[in-house]
């Protein structure tokens, strides 16, 4: 028995109960039938996927639109049932680009910027690329010649012409020796100071030295070879004793220095009185301004002045 039926073939007549919500007012009974046309029950069983929802239409359909079709007319659904499709299954609709869905709408949606800024990072990374290889290629084809050719230019900055040092150009390297070796027998003497040669063993260019030291005022006067930088420098005295200490004063540019030159016999190893053999040396930190430097030795007050001068030399910082 179906819904449409009492079970007899006859056409159920007069059994709505809800015909009086569409009778014409003040009127009775129900509407008239339309012929040839069974009315139908309202609780009636429908093919799936045969009823269409009214409501939103899925991806892409605006809000509100209804879908109807009319009384006992078969409509055109959109909608089928999951297991009307091929396979069994339900196929989810893809929205089409510039729908409503995901990836449509304004500016293209989600996947626009992306693929905008896809494109973007792939030409940075491509000039980059171009550049870094662009500078590989100059580094790898550069000649050696080019090298030697900075290296040159550099150490002829440094060292000038024939690396020759001028005065004010740059400090000098500590414990570069400032000129040559001088003689004290080729120095302005005075107050009874003399050069001799009458012992051997110095080491001038012709074996004198200067000697007749040991009187109060004896001294002996010269310049230094230009300094090229103002600073402190060491200058070494080679002198000769006769087995017993000595000492003198030191003076530079005009002022006496805090302590006498020391000219002892280091260790005791000279017999006093031994002339020959009591050649030695010492030194003595000075601070010199830039160019010509004067300098003198004399026995002075209360200085020990048995001794002779051989000879004097400079070096560039504070040396032992």
């Amino acid at each position: 028995m179906t819904a449409e039926n009492d079970g007899t073939g006859a056409t159920p007549q007069g059994d709505d109960p809800f015909g009086y919500l569409y009778r014409q007012e003040g009127g009775e009974g129900s509407p008239a039938t339309q012929s040839g046309v069974p009315r139908r029950s309202y609780n009636q069983v429908r093919a799936v996927g045969e009823r269409q929802y009214g409501g939103y239409g899925g991806y892409g359909s605006g809000p509100g639109t209804q879908q109807t079709a009319a009384y006992g007319q078969q409509p055109n659904a959109h909608y089928a049932a999951p297991e009307t499709m091929t396979g069994g299954r339900a196929v989810t609709p893809q929205p089409a680009p510039g729908d409503g869905g995901y990836g449509g709408g304004h500016g293209g949606g989600r996947g626009g910027g992306g693929s905008r800024n896809g494109l973007l990072i792939g030409a940075l990374a491509v000039v980059a690329a171009v550049v870094v290889g662009i500078g590989a290629a100059i580094y790898f084809n550069s000649s050696p010649g080019d090298d030697e050719g900075r290296a040159g230019a550099s150490a002829g900055a440094e060292g000038g012409k024939g690396q020759e040092e001028k005065p004010g150009s740059q400090k000098p390297r500590k414990g570069k020796q400032i000129g040559k070796k001088q003689d004290a027998a080729t120095f302005q003497l005075a107050g009874g100071a003399s050069a001799q040669s009458d012992v051997s063993g110095a080491q001038s260019s012709d074996g004198s030295y200067v000697g007749a030291m040991n009187a109060t005022g004896a001294s002996a006067t010269w310049s230094s070879a230009d300094v090229p930088k103002a600073g402190i420098y060491t200058l070494y005295v080679r002198y000769g004793i006769p087995g017993k200490d000595a000492d003198a004063t030191l003076t530079v540019n005009g002022r006496p220095a805090s302590q006498p030159l020391d000219m002892s016999n280091w260790g005791g190893q000279v017999k006093e009185g031994d002339w020959e053999h009591g050649w030695m040396s010492t030194y003595a930190w000075v601070d010199l301004k830039e160019g010509a430097n004067t300098f003198k030795i004399s026995c002075e007050d209360g200085n020990k002045c048995d001794f002779n001068l051989d000879q004097v030399w400079l070096k560039a910082g504070k040396l032992r």
